[in-house]
């Protein structure tokens, strides 16, 4: 599937009409051309005559994703649709596959910056999928969020952009789209809660503190922490008109609304595209809502951070005082002692897998209660959206817990990666099935988790300083007897390889650029000894430390 048009060779010799048919889903090996949702396909009459033999695809304009609030295509693009499928009616004489090309529109991209294999070939399709729906939907210049609407919304954008910075070294559309989002704001409260992650994956992934310099304040009001009570938790309920405003919002009834997490059931919304479940495990909203705050509580430690780094020490410390009283707050007013989990909010006694889930992959949760957070999450299965994955899967690794991470990411049931290419994509859809949002597209980038889930956390290689001048790598292969990856960053590409052998030794090798430096973290308690390049070293840490260039470690 590709965001593209066709262009194709034809010598007819007398005036003719052939009708072409393009489209994503194919129904008894023919195209659908009756798709559900948002599934595309269109029928296309192309004149022909002995004048001409060779043809563009006139495809026509979507009404709604070509509205003036949708990021529009340069004037020298043709109209582009996702397809993957042609077919042809009408046609005389012979036909030859080459005499037709898909005319496919991306960004800048190199294939071979990044790759990803493993011993299990389900999860080698499941990255192939996602790598390749980070390519296809590069076609805009910004991130969108698929083909129906074709807008930025800053929850795709943010999973978009972990995903392209491990499958290609390019960080110019992320840093256009988080300028793009400071003037266009969109509707739910953690969407706002958002922009503050994009700006810090800008910074440690490439050093660049402009985005930083020259919208701090700004970025202040989108971590909303003037909507704080006396307990410094926040409630999108504060938002006045005039707050609204600073955020970016033009019109007085704009408002913000807490999502948690997308689509709804029906019961919340009435709204007849959701499901009678939707995404949020039964989610029970209140004015203080524990996922609300816990995405604020990364948004107090990131602006900290930015505070310290244009040197505003003064504000910097106020800012940390106020990070510590809203970890405070969230672990006194939204844990349950008894029950050992987190509530969904102030006044109800609900827990869901999302409260969990974001305190848990946002590290706010003690030490003592990890396990019985991590048991929870682990009892309520992939009961989130293809977006939710992200932070069900970062909390499961924060967790130590990688065995079950890796059984999420290669489940073959309706609610997996594995069910999208089942069905026929090749880019990632918008939710697990088509059941679970009946208007669904087939090529929504915030389902494609795992292009960044695999390097970031299964490897477990991430920036540890700005700019990767210090990575760190802290693998969970989970059940997996080898891999191999590329991982590209600003300094240049690490490349490892991994080989669990039969008597449960581990073998990895790592090369790491000559600009950079590495941590590699291993669990102490497992490993009798460890041999760097044919030295064995003393273990009185968890860390070892890389140098530039090839590192083999054994773990015995």
């Amino acid at each position: 599937d590709a965001f593209a048009t066709l262009a194709f060779q034809y010598q007819s010799e007398t005036r003719d009409t052939l009708i072409v048919h393009i489209g994503e889903q194919l129904v008894d090996n023919h195209i659908n051309r009756d798709p559900q949702g948002t599934i595309r396909y269109q029928k296309i009459k192309v004149p022909v005559s002995p004048e001409v033999s060779e043809y563009a695809l006139q495809i026509k304009p979507d009404k709604r994703n070509t509205k003036s609030v949708a990021i529009q295509l340069p004037d020298s693009f043709p109209v582009l649709m996702p397809f993957r499928y042609a077919e042809l009616e009408g046609a005389q004489g012979q036909m030859k596959a080459e005499d037709f090309t898909q005319l496919f529109y991306h960004g800048y991209w190199e294939d071979d910056a990044s790759y990803f294999t493993c011993s299990d070939s389900t999860l080698n399709r499941i990255w192939d999928l996602c790598k390749y729906s980070i390519k296809a939907t590069t076609f805009a210049g910004l991130y969108v969020d698929g083909d129906r609407e074709r807008i930025p919304y800053e929850a795709d954008a943010y999973l978009n952009q972990l995903s392209h910075y491990t499958t290609d070294r390019e960080y110019a559309m992320a840093r256009r789209t988080v300028e793009y989002f400071m003037k266009h704001p969109t509707w739910p409260t953690e969407w706002q809660l958002h922009v503050a992650l994009m700006f810090h994956a800008d910074y440690l992934y490439t050093g660049n503190t402009e985005l930083v310099t020259k919208y701090y304040e700004e970025l202040k009001h989108k971590t909303l922490m003037e909507l704080r009570g006396e307990d410094g938790l926040i409630s999108s309920e504060n938002a006045t008109p005039a707050f609204m405003e600073k955020l970016g919002f033009t019109d007085p009834k704009d408002r913000l609304k807490d999502i948690v997490d997308w689509p709804p059931a029906q019961k919340d919304t009435g709204w007849k595209l959701a499901t009678e479940e939707g995404e949020r495990d039964g989610f029970v909203f209140k004015p203080i809502n524990t996922v609300v705050n816990c995405f604020y509580y990364r948004n107090l430690e990131i602006i900290t951070e930015f505070a310290r780094l244009l040197n505003k020490h003064e504000e910097a410390k106020e800012l940390q005082q106020l990070t510590l009283k809203v970890r405070q707050a969230i672990n006194d007013q939204l844990f349950d002692e008894r029950a050992g989990v987190y509530v969904d909010g102030v006044g109800t006694d609900h827990a869901s897998l999302h409260s969990n889930m974001l305190a848990l992959a946002f590290n706010i949760v003690p030490e003592e209660h990890v396990k019985s957070v991590a048991d929870f999450i682990k009892s309520r299965g992939m009961a989130c959206s293809v977006y939710g994955s992200q932070y069900l899967l970062e909390a499961m690794y924060n967790a130590n817990e990688g065995d079950y991470a890796l059984q999420l990411m290669t489940a073959t049931h309706d609610r997996s990666w594995y069910n999208m290419i089942e069905i026929g994509s090749t880019m990632t859809l918008e939710a697990w099935d088509m059941k679970y949002k009946p208007n669904s597209d087939w090529n929504h980038a915030w389902g494609a988790t795992p292009a960044n889930i695999i390097p970031r956390y299964l490897w477990g290689i991430q920036p540890k300083t700005p700019g990767c001048t210090t990575v760190t790598i802290r693998p969970q292969m989970g059940g997996l007897t080898s891999s191999a990856i590329k991982v590209p960053t600003i300094r240049g590409s690490i490349k490892a390889d991994y080989v669990r052998h039969p008597d449960e030794t581990e073998s990895y090798h790592v090369e790491i650029p000559a600009n950079m430096s590495g941590e590699f973290y291993f669990k102490r308690e497992s490993v009798a000894r460890v041999v760097l390049n044919g030295v064995e070293l003393d273990i009185d840490q968890d860390i070892i430390l890389l140098q530039p260039g090839v590192n083999d470690l054994e773990l015995f």
